[in-house]
């Protein structure tokens, strides 16, 4: 009930108002999804093809091919012949790879689950008139019910978790059922996974030193002491996505961005963002542009004065921070040296594999799921994500705990990755809508100041880094900045995903990357070209970048004192901080 306070603090006998509290029920069972929206699709869909004999008629067809395929390889298998399986995984399908899957029954079993699994995928895609969105939400939620039903997630069916159960007597499955009641006991607890002991934030994490300088009801921003003798004049300051800790950017020693520009002599600042709670449920995108870039950068501009600002936004906070340079920049203001955007979208008509969460009903009802609580919780982001990628984040992850009775070895970025933060209300609607469903920043309609703001205006040089796995913020959507800037860009494409291709320190093995400046107004440049023509360099991207920012900067300078007392921004708890502390 406390979770629903703020719904019955409302008029209950507003009709309205038990909608959304029964909507707001149904999405705790639901992970978030609508129902509505996935029988819009599914319904789309089933609609279509019902009304095509003819493709009915070619399904019924390919799927006896299937069989009689599936029937002739069972019969080489049995009689001992060598015979290569009739159809191969997929690339990144790396369920069935082990020696065992190719003896008999296990060698029928998982052949006759990837011919079903192809058939499916042939059925939900490509039947004429279905909506787009729907076809890859019905392909999607197909692929979901395939992958709980796949042979290797159970013990009889799985000859790998079969051999290690005769090998260890059953220990594996003992030490998997302990795992599964502590994982238990710590999800009800509300406590991080076992894993996530092992690093702490202050202690092995987040341990440059610097100070927090400043603070407002959203955020802390922390300055970072210098390591050099003399800094480059202008500081730069990391805007990272209110989705996130800030401290991706500042692992462990050796694996810090943050650490690594301090080293290279620039001054750094860095946006904590407080855990929001039901209390921030009326907080807007309006109130983190103005607390989380505008406040900061006047904080910073007073410490380091007479000096424009390198900035640099992560994922949404990079989306965040090109709404304020261009409303700035509209305005006449020109307090940046440089924009530097890190995996950033800007443009929403491709949005990746999240896009599958968005529609007018889906947004509709995770309003209502959200307006009961007051904030998007951890729970239904982790949940997305991890539906986006089941068979690595969730099925794998179970047969290795529960029936392999291992657990996984811990790093730092495992340990991130499961300190999320929650959402306000008023502003994850807001974004949603505004950028995700309507792509309003595109298309002209997105108002600051009650006048639209633009990328074009934008006329400081652009650095975007994008990652060639990124399934968050595709490179292909990434990459349209290119197209929609109208000054100086740089565009580097990284070897990664979202977040493994950002940690990409020197010295990273298998790391390499492609970089090209684009002049403003220079003829289109396509994505596939960039890809195929651009050079490839070994290596860490965080040089190249480095060495951009070197480029844009004065001659260097003795650093700069932590923080302004004077100015009101006075020195105050040690890194990082408060808010980052925050359950």
């Amino acid at each position: 009930m406390t979770r629903l306070d703020h719904a019955f603090s409302e008029q209950v006998t507003d009709p309205v108002a038990w909608d959304r509290l029964l909507h707001a029920m149904i999405g705790r069972m639901t992970g978030g999804i609508s129902p509505t929206a996935l029988q819009l699709a599914f319904f789309d869909w089933a609609g279509h093809l019902a009304l095509n004999p003819g493709r009915q008629g070619a399904l019924q067809e390919k799927a006896l091919r299937k069989a009689l395929r599936l029937a002739a390889y069972s019969g080489h298998c049995l009689a001992d012949d060598e015979q290569t399986r009739c159809i191969e995984p997929l690339p990144d399908d790396q369920r069935f790879e082990a020696p065992a899957w190719g003896n008999w029954p296990f060698s029928f079993i998982h052949q006759a689950f990837l011919l079903q699994q192809q058939w499916w995928h042939v059925a939900t895609t490509g039947v004429p008139g279905v909506n787009p969105h729907h076809e890859e939400v019905v392909n999607f939620t197909v692929r979901q019910m395939l992958d709980m039903v796949s042979p290797s997630n159970f013990l009889p069916t799985n000859p790998e978790v079969l051999e290690r159960t005769v090998n260890e007597r059953g220990a594996n499955l003992l030490r998997g059922g302990s795992n599964w009641l502590e994982d238990v006991q710590r999800e009800l607890a509300g406590r991080p996974q076992a894993s996530d002991d092992d690093y702490q934030v202050g202690r092995d994490l987040a341990v440059t030193p610097g100070k927090v300088v400043h603070r407002n009801a959203l955020m802390e921003l922390i300055q970072y002491e210098p390591t050099t003798d003399t800094v480059h004049p202008e500081p730069v300051l990391i805007v990272p996505a209110w989705i996130m800790k800030y401290y991706i950017l500042d692992l462990q020693p050796g694996r810090s961005l943050i650490e690594y520009l301090v080293g290279q002599g620039h001054t750094m600042f860095v946006v904590s963002w407080k855990n929001p709670g039901p209390e921030d449920r009326g907080m807007g995108m309006a109130d983190y542009r103005r607390l989380g870039v505008n406040d900061p950068l006047d904080a910073v501009n007073h410490i380091v004065p007479d000096q424009k600002v390198h900035g640099v936004g992560y994922c949404l906070g990079g989306t965040l921070l090109t709404l304020a340079a261009a409303a700035m920049a509209r305005d006449g203001d020109d307090p940046l040296a440089t924009l530097s955007l890190l995996a950033t979208q800007t443009d929403f008509t491709e949005p990746g594999e999240l896009d599958l969460f968005i529609d007018e009903s889906q947004v509709s009802f995770l309003e209502d799921v959200m307006w009961a609580r007051g904030y998007l919780g951890r729970d239904r982001m982790a949940g997305a994500f991890h539906l986006l990628r089941s068979q690595d984040l969730v099925w794998s992850r179970m047969i290795r705990h529960y029936l392999m009775g291992e657990r996984d070895s811990t790093f730092d970025l495992m340990a991130w990755n499961a300190d999320a933060t929650r959402l306000p209300y008023r502003m994850h609607s807001e974004y949603l809508r505004s950028l995700f469903l309507h792509n309003d920043l595109v298309e002209g309609r997105y108002d600051i100041g009650g006048q639209p703001v633009s990328v074009a205006d934008i006329d400081i040089p652009i650095f975007s880094v994008a990652t060639q796995k990124d399934h968050i913020a595709p490179w292909h959507s990434v990459y349209k900045i290119t197209r929609l800037a109208r000054t100086d860009v740089t565009f580097l494409l990284t070897r990664g995903g979202h977040n493994a291709g950002i940690v990409s320190e020197p010295g990273h093995p298998r790391r390499h990357y492609q970089i090209r400046h684009f002049k403003p107004l220079e003829p289109t440049y396509p994505a596939e070209r960039f890809e195929r023509e651009t050079p490839q360099q070994e290596g860490s991207w965080w040089p190249a970048w480095q060495d951009w920012l070197a480029q844009r900067s004065g001659q260097a300078v003795a650093p700069p004192t932590l923080g302004a007392p004077s100015q009101g921004y006075a020195p105050d708890v040690e890194a990082p901080g408060e808010y980052v502390l925050m359950p």
